[in-house]
């Protein structure tokens, strides 16, 4: 018996080791902006914002997007439906620069998602050869747009149909240090991200709703946002299609050109992520179990044998240097993470807590989508078809 719970400790020390290798090889493979020489031409990039109740980052955002050094461009935001001051900040705007046109977003269809029926209205009155789609929490360094831009043009190793970059996650309530990490955490430990852009795999993709930038050509032939008007994470969909229509997908680092607070608090964390997770693994019951499990298991059981061995307690069948070993490769594996995202980097050691907190937010999302009470922005989300595999 004591066998099998050594070859079980193993087990999780495979698993540590080959995300540390993704985690290593992401250094190199995951590429900056603002690394390639400027294209030939500059296209005209019609940015896209749908806002819904956004009058505190409508403002700021819009603003960074105005200030870009790039010679061809329109911003676009699609005003869907606020309730609060969101309008007359829009039009404040609107009156000090011809570059924003506002649009009044239309009563939401039945069988669309708010987001993706807005962002299906801007991309419809947008002029534009490349469409980028960004959050109005996001905030752009002047030089965003042009070196987006040179990235899909330029560099034959990056040149795509849809470029998505990672931005700077800003973190500033505990409950945003020790949960939103994780989600650069997966990008960064479990997509191996040369083969990703290597390989037509469309499981092997992944996107950023902050950063989509498309050629028009692309999005119109994997039939946009309304090609994906009933899944709930859009932008990773949008990313899986454009792969399964044999055209180019890269993801790129955007942290020093975009910088995102995603949510403000506890409140916003907890319903942020429990009405998307689920979907990320196509409301597959069994899958979603075993990855989520899996992961407290791996982050937690080599921490509770060391401790049971501090307070003389071992758990005989398991090997404390197996343990040891395994507390070692995480903490290395989340610090590459922290380092990597400029990440406060004293969060490292709350992983555990960190873990446990995601995977409690996932089993609550499959729980909310399984009973049809996930909402979001005032919005009850339809209820999902789920598979047990």
């Amino acid at each position: 018996m004591s066998g099998f719970w050594v070859q079980h400790q193993a087990g999780i020390l495979g698993f540590l080791t080959v995300a540390l290798l993704i985690a290593l090889s992401n250094l190199w493979a995951l590429r900056r902006l603002g690394t390639v020489p400027p294209p030939s031409h500059y296209p005209r990039v019609a940015v896209l914002v749908p806002v819904r109740d956004e009058e505190d980052n409508v403002g700021p955002c819009v603003r960074s997007l105005l200030a870009q050094d790039y010679p061809d461009f329109e911003v676009l935001v699609l005003d869907d439906g606020s309730t609060d001051g969101t309008g007359a900040v829009l039009a404040t705007l609107a009156a000090q620069d011809a570059r924003l046109r506002i649009l009044e977003g239309e009563p939401l269809p039945d069988g669309w998602f708010g987001k993706h029926w807005a962002c299906h209205q801007l991309a419809r009155h947008a002029h534009g050869e490349l469409l980028l789609f960004t959050d109005a929490d996001t905030r752009h360094c002047p030089h965003t747009l042009r070196d987006g831009v040179a990235a899909l043009e330029t560099d034959v190793l990056i040149r795509a149909d849809l470029l998505t970059a990672l931005p700077r996650q800003e973190v500033v309530t505990w409950a945003e240090r020790l949960v939103v990490p994780i989600f650069q955490w997966s990008f960064s430990s479990l997509l191996p991200i040369a083969l990703a852009h290597r390989l037509p795999t469309p499981a092997l993709s992944a996107a950023v709703g902050q950063f989509l930038l498309f050629r028009r050509t692309a999005y119109d032939a994997i039939g946009g946002h309304a090609a994906v008007r009933q899944d709930p994470v859009d932008d990773v969909a949008l990313a899986r299609r454009i792969k399964a229509h044999g055209l180019r997908w890269r993801l790129l680092d955007g942290t020093s050109h975009v910088y995102c607070r995603m949510y403000h608090g506890f409140a916003e964390v907890w319903e942020g992520f429990s009405k998307n997770l689920f979907a990320v693994f196509q409301f597959r019951i069994l899958l979603f179990l075993f990855v989520w499990l899996w992961t407290g298991l791996v982050f937690w059981e080599p921490l509770v044998v060391l401790g049971l061995k501090i307070v003389g307690l071992p758990l005989r069948p398991f090997s404390p240097i197996l343990a040891a070993v395994a507390v070692v490769e995480s903490l290395l594996l989340w610090g590459i993470t922290y380092w990597r995202f400029r990440l406060p980097r004293y969060l490292v050691f709350f992983y555990p807590l960190s873990v446990l907190l995601f995977v409690t937010i996932a089993m609550r999302s499959m729980v909310l989508t399984l009973t049809g009470r996930a909402t979001w922005k005032g919005r009850s989300l339809a209820r999902q078809r789920v598979r047990w595999i």
